[in-house]
């Protein structure tokens, strides 16, 4: 099982900047999500491989995730 989630930007800039948020938020965390960025998007996919699974952690980042998208 694995959180993923598709976010959608216009251009490959604004998705590549998106990329450059998360960073430093999941070294912060010491979880580091799969990030596959193309043009007009990123596709997140979060999953702890050392528990085989989803933890608490990764719902916890994707939410802060997605937090970065409401900030101004």
């Amino acid at each position: 099982m694995r959180l993923t989630k598709l976010y959608k930007f216009k251009g490959f800039m604004p998705a590549v900047e998106f990329v450059n948020k998360i960073a430093p938020i999941a070294e912060a965390e010491g979880h580091h999500p799969d990030l596959l960025v193309s043009y007009g998007s990123v596709t997140v996919h979060l999953y702890t491989h050392a528990a085989g699974g989803l933890t608490e952690n990764d719902f916890i980042l994707a939410s802060k995730i997605d937090r970065l998208l409401t900030k101004s």
